[in-house]
């Protein structure tokens, strides 16, 4: 059967990845055969109404679903498609209650050029009361007409279908888990949208562990406990999570106000290089917003120079466990950080776990930075959210068994990373982290 899935008009690189990802978590048999970025609409084929009831019940980059009865570049072929395909659907929809809409994308209509459009499907033998509100089945007219259609007074659009709605998504849950209403919030809070996108994408479900390394104020492990998955984090900085004192203010306080305390598995103090977590294959997914370094260098726990400071040293002997200690950092690479998370997931995500985490680049090509890799991860999908002279990407990739890696490549990796790791010799924020020295000259080429 085919369907046509009507998309929300943004982020659109974000659309066929989180349905497609949609499909492979709910079993559901999807094949996309008509999409355009640059239109709202996609024509998917489904084995049934259930099924594309399944594959939208949790999606936020869609708006609804509906079973298409005909498409057209004009009306008159749209009836004769409807009429062609659809009879033998026309007897059970005689008695229901009905009502039509247009729904006309980048073009508009009068009220009397809407009404004739509706009227011109009386051909239809339904009988049942017309109803406005909550009807029993609605039909609705989508039109594509070109850009600028109303200034330019295009007068016909591109294409037009039909298509008896079937189902809403769960795109009504952003209002719900919107920063503006969150208790506690920081600066680099990802937005309850693009959260709850990862979390689909990585497949966050019932019964599974997800983690994030840099939980900050905790927004992806609450857009996976909302999906059912319990969440777990640590970040670099303990403060961020403890909050202000008030248990409301606070990552735990966030769970609390949407009723998910039950979901929060837990969450520490660590950063990812010197982590507690034991590399064993626990994890169905790690989800993450690694910090990019702009606003300041990267740091990681450790000393710059050792030799030089060994009273730190002593120091944080005696007194790591006093609430007061704040253990000594030192710089980080930001190449160095996109390897390690990858490594750090190719050890503890179970077979076929995912990984999604969010990576900034520059939007030249000269200067931009290239997906990282790893012999165990497999890349799934690549999703962009451009901005002015940068971009970042939400990079997805899937742990692959341990009988699909070539041992091979896992060696020449691990080597690779030696030998970068040795070559690293910067020492400054800028030194360490090309993105931040691209910001910062604004993506100029270096001369």
């Amino acid at each position: 059967m085919d369907f046509l899935i009507k998309f929300a008009s943004e982020h659109e690189s974000f659309r066929l990845p989180e349905i497609e990802a949609l499909a492979v978590l709910e079993g559901v048999d999807l094949k996309v055969k008509e999409y355009n970025s640059e239109s709202p609409f996609c024509v998917v084929q489904l084995p049934s109404v259930e099924d594309a009831k399944k594959l939208l019940r949790r999606s936020v980059m869609a708006h609804s679903i509906h079973e298409l009865w005909g498409t057209g570049e004009t009306l008159e072929t749209l009836h004769e498609a409807i009429k062609s395909q659809t009879s033998h659907l026309w007897p059970q929809y005689k008695e229901p209650s009905f009502k039509f809409v247009v729904d006309s994308y980048q073009g508009a209509h009068s009220n009397e050029e809407r009404l004739a459009l509706i009227n011109s499907f009386s051909y239809l033998p339904f009988d049942g009361p017309i109803r406005m509100s909550k009807p029993d089945n609605t039909f609705t007219v989508f039109e594509l007409w070109p850009f600028n259609s109303v200034p330019l007074k295009i007068e016909h659009p591109d294409s037009i279908r039909l298509g008896r709605f079937v189902a809403n998504s769960a795109r009504d849950i952003i209002h719900r888990y919107d920063l503006k209403k969150r208790k506690y919030i920081s600066t680099t809070s990802m937005d309850a949208e693009l959260s709850l996108v990862t979390a689909n994408i990585a497949h966050a479900a019932p019964g599974k562990l997800f983690y994030d390394p840099f939980v900050g104020t905790g927004s992806f492990p609450i857009a996976c406990a909302h999906f059912g998955a319990i969440g777990w984090g640590s970040d670099i900085d303990g403060r961020s999570m403890r909050g202000e004192g008030d248990k409301k203010k606070s990552l735990p306080g966030n769970f609390t106000q949407y009723g998910l305390k039950p979901q929060l598995g837990g969450f520490f103090s660590a950063d990812l290089t010197n982590t507690p977590i034991r590399r064993r294959r626990i994890w169905d997914g790690v989800v993450c917003d690694p910090p990019y370094g702009v606003r300041e260098g990267l740091k990681v726990l450790g000393l710059k120079n050792p030799e030089n400071a060994t009273w730190l040293i002593e120091l944080g002997v005696n007194e790591w466990q006093s609430p007061d200690y704040v253990p000594p950092k030192k710089p980080y690479s930001f190449l160095t950080m996109l390897d390690d998370i990858l490594a750090f997931a190719s050890d503890t995500l179970v077979d076929n776990g995912r990984l999604s985490f969010w990576m900034p680049t520059a939007n030249d090509e000269e200067q931009e930075i290239p997906v990282p890799a790893h012999p165990c991860l497999e890349v799934v999908v690549v999703c962009v959210q451009v901005f002015n002279r940068w971009s970042r990407r939400l990079i997805t990739y899937r742990r692959l068994p341990d009988s699909q890696v070539s041992k091979s490549n896992l060696e020449a990796h691990e080597k690779q990373r030696a030998e970068a790791a040795a070559a690293n010799t910067g020492t400054t924020a800028d030194d360490l982290n090309p993105f931040r020295r691209g910001y910062f000259r604004k993506f100029e080429a270096e001369s």
